[in-house]
Formats: structure tokens, C-alpha cells, sequence
């Protein structure tokens, strides 16, 4: 079996058992995590909570409420003696005694009360309630646009990783076929067919090929380190993570609806959720400067209280009942009216251009995303053909050297142009998934559907230095 063959038969079952096992981590399984337990993700749905408890608080101007009241005072003022006894019904013409009304004994009374206060009419706190429910409703669609985003980070890191490793892989074999490389100028060195020039290139070569697979392993660590911060997991956790990225053809199949303009570009962008919260946040802004004209409108208060006066125990005695409404007015009070309209005004002001901003942005980007998906596909035809065309080349070259009709330089540029090709052709795929995930997050659609890519085997790549590996 060649080694062609060998290569073949391990890309395509490596993946599949790789699959079958349950320690691999898929992207539909890195998205799950992310959205539960990403940084990101977590820290804007604490935001959209925190909303959520300050619309509840703008109710205090709305809702009624009960206070419950107690108390103990012995006094011998002689108003709140009198008040006191009074009170609490024990009144005799003995009180009216002018002595005892100056130099009262000392009275206790132990109060309780239950008191309700309704508003009634409070304009600023009606407005201010609307206001907090937009706003809760802007937080959350800030949150669902930060958990989009999320998912593109996913889609980057988790692809990221995985483009590390088939690097590593990738210079693997090219390391190897480099060293057969040096061993068979050796050889041919001692039968005298070439100079000693060939082996000291050829170990050159190799050396660089071994330095660039050094970097190549110490970015697969870090970019799995990465992986983990986006997932908000321990790096301990992330494992399985595939060797290779998807293939040229399924990633073709995946995205290719997504190359098209959509027609026109404001239609396309509407239900973008980053849009909906600025939205959101102009019309919140809008009730706020209502909020501070309904200062100058007047308060209307009612309130009704029970109240208990007792000699010796709480709730005590026969009990008394007060009912009322008060309404206030504060056509002017130190300017503060004033300086609140001016800066909702302003915060009105700035939430406008914010709008309009995330709207022309939002649309630059929808135009960005289709040419930039656009080119990442040509690349990566470029670079496919490119890859097939290397590896024919270094084949060919390869075979010149073994007769004595090629230089090792050229055996080495070869091998280096095969390998460059290789990587090439990784990054492109790689830049067509990004370009896809931007794509959907453009148009306000979700990256996870990318997760397709999950439901077919690994690309099955060429390999760099497989001519190299035949004269090991």
C-alpha cells in the first residue's frame, strides 16, 4: 500500500472514530457551552436582570403601600400627657384640673399603627415605569446580540484550534519528510552521486521545517487556551478538538447561501438584535425627557392609617382611623426641574445619532461580510488548485532527483512550496467559515448554524511532503 494511500485511508478514519467518541467536541457542543456558561454571555444577561429590577423599583410611584407602626414614649409634657390620655379614651373631668393639666404625672403609651399611602396621580413615575420596561426590553436584546456575537467568537476559536492542530499536523509530516529528505542526500553523498553541498541543504531545510512545527505546537496550546476563556471553561476541559478542518466541498455546501446581496440592504439588517436595543434605548431616552416635563405637573397622594393607643400592650385599646389625600405642587424648586430637562434632553440627543450610527454601521457591515464571504470562496478555489498543483510539482521534482536530473535546492523549494501550499489552503478554509459566521451576524441571523458543519467527516488534504515520505 502506498503511502498516498495510507495517508488517505487515516485523514478519512481518524475523524470518524474520532466522531464516534464521546470526548470529541463539536461546534454545535462548544456553541451549547458558550451560552450557558461564556463570560460574555453571563455578564449581559446579569445586565438584563438588573433591568429587570429597576423597572420593578419604578413601580414604588405606582403602587400602594403598607406600614405597619409601633412604638413606646412616657413623657410629662403636659400637651402630650393630656394627647396621650386623650388617646387612649381615659379622659375624666379630673383631667381638667388646672394643676394636674400643668404638672401632669407622667403618662405611657404604647402606639401601634397600620398605615396605606396610594398614589394616585404621579406623572413622572407612570412615564418613568414605560421608560424601565423599554429599558429592560433594550437589555435584552443587548443580551441576545451579545450572545450572537459569542457565537461568532466560538465559531473563531473553536476553528482557530482546530487550524492550529492540522498546522501542526501539517509540518508534522513535512518534518518527517524533510529528515528522509536530509537522509537520502547522505546516502547519495556517499555513493558519490552528489555533493556534500545537497546533505548540508538538505539538513537546513530540515531544521527550518523543525523550527516552524515548534511554533506551530506552541500555537495549537494557546489557541486551545483560547477556546476555553470563549467557552468560559478550564483549559482542563476542552479536549477532542478535531484534527482538521472541514472539508472544501462541505464548507462550499454550507455557506454558499449566504454569498448573495439579499436584496436591499435595509431590509436585510431589520432584525438585527443590536439594532432593536438601540432602538429601544432612543425611545427610552425619548420617555425620560417626558419623565422630566411631568415634573412641573402636581402630585395627588391619598393615605389611611388604623392607630392603637394603649396604656400597657401593643395593639391595645379602642383604635382610631385617619383618611386623606394631599396633593402638592411645585411650579419651581432651586432649578432642579430644569437641569433634569436639560439632560434628558441631551441623553435624548445622543441616543438619536446612537440609532442612526448602529443603523449606517449595521449596513457597512452587511455590505462588508458579502464581498469579504465573496473573496474568501475565490481564495479558496485558488488555493485548492494551488495545493493539488504543489504536490504534482514536488512529485515530479522528486522523482527528477532520484535520477540525477534536479538539484536538492530545487527538491527543497518544492517541498517548501507543497508545504506553503498546504497551509495556504487550511487558512482559506478556515478565513470562508469566518467569513460565514461575520456573514450571518451581519444580517442579524444566528452563526450557529454553522454547526452544519459538524455533520460531515473532516477535509481530506493533500499532504505537504508526501513525495518526501516515499524516499524515507
Amino acid at each position: 500500500m502506498t503511502l498516498r494511500t495510507l495517508l488517505f485511508v487515516s485523514l478519512v478514519a481518524v475523524p470518524t472514530m474520532a466522531t464516534a467518541q464521546q470526548g470529541t467536541l463539536t461546534l454545535r457542543d462548544a456553541l451549547t457551552r458558550a451560552d450557558a456558561s461564556g463570560f460574555r454571555n453571563r455578564m449581559a444577561d446579569g445586565a438584563a436582570a438588573t433591568a429587570r429590577g429597576e423597572a420593578t423599583g419604578a413601580l414604588r410611584g405606582i403602587l400602594p403601600s403598607l406600614r405597619l407602626e409601633g412604638g413606646f414614649v412616657r413623657t410629662t409634657d403636659p400637651i402630650g400627657a393630656f394627647g396621650t390620655t386623650l388617646r387612649q379614651r381615659a379622659i375624666t373631668a379630673a383631667d381638667f384640673d388646672p394643676a394636674r393639666l400643668n404638672r401632669p404625672d407622667a403618662v405611657e403609651n404604647v402606639q401601634a399603627s397600620a398605615v396605606i399611602e396610594q398614589p394616585i396621580f404621579n406623572a413622572d413615575a407612570w412615564i418613568g415605569r414605560r421608560a424601565a420596561s423599554r429599558g429592560v426590553a433594550a437589555r435584552v436584546a443587548n443580551a441576545e446580540w451579545t450572545r450572537i456575537a459569542t457565537r461568532v467568537d466560538v465559531v473563531r476559536a473553536y476553528y482557530g484550534a482546530t487550524l492550529a492542530h492540522e498546522r501542526v499536523a501539517t509540518l508534522a509530516v513535512a518534518a518527517r519528510a524533510a529528515h528522509a529528505h536530509e537522509r537520502q542526500a547522505e546516502a547519495m553523498v556517499r555513493q558519490g552521486l552528489v555533493t556534500k553541498s545537497d546533505a548540508l541543504l538538505a539538513s537546513i531545510g530540515a531544521g527550518e521545517v523543525d523550527a516552524q512545527l515548534a511554533d506551530a505546537e506552541a500555537e495549537a496550546r494557546t489557541a486551545q487556551r483560547q477556546l476555553a476563556v470563549v467557552l468560559g471553561a478550564d483549559r482542563a476541559t476542552i479536549n477532542g478538538i478535531p484534527d482538521e478542518l472541514p472539508a472544501a466541498g462541505h464548507i462550499r455546501a454550507v455557506v454558499s447561501r449566504d454569498t448573495g446581496s439579499n436584496g436591499d440592504g435595509h431590509e436585510a439588517v431589520r432584525d438585527r438584535a443590536d439594532l432593536a436595543s438601540a432602538a429601544l434605548g432612543l425611545e427610552v431616552a425619548r420617555l425620560d425627557v417626558r419623565r422630566a416635563q411631568s415634573l412641573y405637573a402636581p402630585r395627588i397622594n391619598g393615605v389611611a392609617r388604623y392607630d392603637w393607643n394603649s396604656a400597657s400592650r401593643l395593639y391595645g385599646g379602642d383604635r382610631s382611623w385617619t383618611v386623606g389625600i394631599m396633593a402638592s405642587w411645585s411650579p419651581f424648586a432651586g432649578a432642579n426641574e430644569i437641569a433634569e430637562h436639560q439632560m434628558t434632553a441631551g441623553r435624548a440627543s445622543a441616543a438619536r445619532a446612537a440609532s442612526e450610527a448602529a443603523r449606517e454601521q449595521a449596513l457597512l457591515e452587511a455590505e462588508q461580510s458579502e464581498h469579504a464571504l465573496r473573496a474568501a470562496l475565490t481564495r479558496l478555489d485558488i488555493t485548492e488548485r494551488a495545493a493539488a498543483r504543489s504536490a504534482e510539482a514536488h512529485r515530479i521534482v522528486g522523482r527528477k532527483y532520484e535520477g540525477g536530473l534536479a538539484t536538492v535546492v530545487e527538491l527543497l523549494d518544492a517541498s517548501a512550496t507543497e508545504t506553503r501550499s498546504a497551509l495556504n489552503f487550511a487558512a482559506a478554509r478556515y478565513a470562508v467559515i469566518m467569513a460565514a459566521a461575520e456573514r450571518h451576524k451581519a444580517l442579524g441571523g444566528d452563526p450557529a448554524a454553522l454547526a452544519a458543519l459538524d455533520d460531515a467527516p473532516s477535509a481530506i488534504v493533500a499532504s505537504p511532503t508526501q513525495t518526501q515520505d516515499q524516499h524515507r
